[in-house]
């Protein structure tokens, strides 16, 4: 690796490797079993506490990705339904880890994929797996006002009328702004440019220079760099639908990234 990704480290599990390449860097994750986690990981939070994660706005990411390559050992065209687990690159604040016992609400500006079974349709009207650019700041004072809410909303969520009309007020302070990407030439084995405006008053997505997905209201940070791919799903629904497990990955996969740029705005 060199540029901007060398001061990153990797984490790999489950046979996961990273494969070094002239511009960047190929996260490859092998044929895998349900029986155990596999990953392959490149960030630059490790070993820190949240409140030591090394980004906050104004900046911007800007880097080349590209998904598995068409062949005869791997489905073709490569599609949003293709890829089996998780993937993608951007920020967030690890939840779950950054070197605490307790879970933090989770923030995220990214480029986000999962595959079925996952299901987490948290914006109302975006289908709950697939390749989307999306934000999320559960974190926030706007979104801790509901966190007592919380069981009422899911009870609530489970009649239609009532979930159209209260889970835009939740999606709002949450956050939570997702899209659905949708290629009209090719598809994700291509390589092509994203990035992201991550700005104080909110945040743009763009793909090969065309914005797709802007708001308002995003998280303040601080929140780390991530890229990986891994054998994971997850279902979260304002219903009350929680479940995460592993999946059956038939054969190796991969995330390819290069000319990975971060760089401040101010």
């Amino acid at each position: 690796m060199n540029g901007w990704l060398a001061q990153c480290a990797p984490f790999l599990a489950g046979g996961g490797r990273i494969e070094a390449t002239p511009g960047g860097a190929r996260l490859v994750l092998p044929a895998a079993s349900s029986a155990r986690y596999a990953d392959a990981q490149l960030d630059d939070y490790a070993g820190l506490p949240r409140r030591r994660f090394p980004h906050r706005p104004p900046l911007r990411l800007s880097l080349r990705a590209r998904f598995l390559p068409e062949g005869p050992h791997h489905p073709s065209p490569v599609t949003r339904d293709t890829l089996t687990g998780t993937a993608g690159f951007g920020f967030w604040n690890n939840p779950f880890g950054a070197q605490s016992k307790l879970p933090a609400p989770p923030q995220a500006v990214w480029f986000f994929y999962a595959s079925p079974p996952s299901d987490m349709p948290l914006a109302l009207g975006v289908p709950g797996h697939g390749w989307k650019a999306a934000c999320l700041d559960a974190g926030s004072a706007s979104a801790l006002v509901w966190a007592p809410l919380a069981p009422a909303v899911m009870l609530a969520c489970r009649a239609p009328k009532l979930y159209r009309a209260v889970w835009p007020r939740v999606q709002r302070a949450l956050g939570i702004c997702e899209r659905s990407l949708a290629f009209e030439q090719g598809d994700m084995t291509d390589w092509r440019t994203y990035e992201i405006d991550w700005r104080r008053d909110g945040a743009r997505w763009r793909v090969d220079g065309e914005t797709v997905l802007e708001t308002e209201r995003a998280p303040r940070g601080p929140l780390g760099f991530v890229a990986w791919i891994d054998n994971q799903y997850a279902i979260v629904t304002p219903q009350g639908k929680f479940r995460f497990g592993l999946l059956d990955s038939p054969f190796e996969q991969w995330l390819e990234v290069a000319e990975v740029e971060v760089m401040s705005e101010e």
